[in-house]
């Protein structure tokens, strides 16, 4: 690790507590459908490795401080960003398309388990995956994939 990289993975984890602050009403409204628009930044470690801890430590920071969902959200959620992360950085050299889904399904699974449990347990499991996973594929695709022509074409004296 050198300072260029800590440096990406600290911008990264600002931006994407930056962005669960500023859009928090549809990023943890404690319901079955969330849009959670920092997700939009699971795309960048189709770019750069620093992008893994910088996800990560994003997420725990934003469960931590503005999710309010308590220790379940902090650890399991934080955990599964940082899987699909590790993923998508493995599959950074696959299509898009493809390359993106760790964040969508890794989430649907994990997310949508735990909140399950934690505000909706009457309703089924796969129903909360389901909308989990509708919620992510608007961050991943339809947010991230524009963002991904805008790096191709412009970020690559960034990264």
């Amino acid at each position: 690790m050198n300072t260029k990289h800590i440096t990406q993975s600290a911008a990264i984890c600002a931006v994407y507590i930056a962005l669960s602050w500023i859009f928090a009403p549809i990023s943890f409204g404690h319901n079955l459908f969330q849009i959670r628009i920092s997700e939009v930044m699971t795309v960048l470690p189709l770019y750069t490795p620093a992008a893994i801890p910088g996800l990560f430590l994003g997420c725990a920071l934003s469960n931590m401080l503005i999710g309010g969902l308590g220790i379940i959200d902090l650890v399991f959620g934080s955990l599964a960003t940082l899987s699909a992360a590790v993923c998508t950085y493995l599959m950074r050299n696959k299509p898009k398309s493809i390359a993106l889904l760790p964040p969508v399904i890794i989430n649907a699974v994990v997310v949508g388990a735990y909140l399950n449990y934690l505000i909706s347990p009457e309703i089924n499991i796969l129903i909360n995956m389901g909308w989990v996973l509708l919620g992510q594929a608007v961050s991943c695709y339809g947010l991230g994939l524009p963002l991904c022509k805008i790096l191709d074409k412009y970020g690559k004296k960034y990264f």
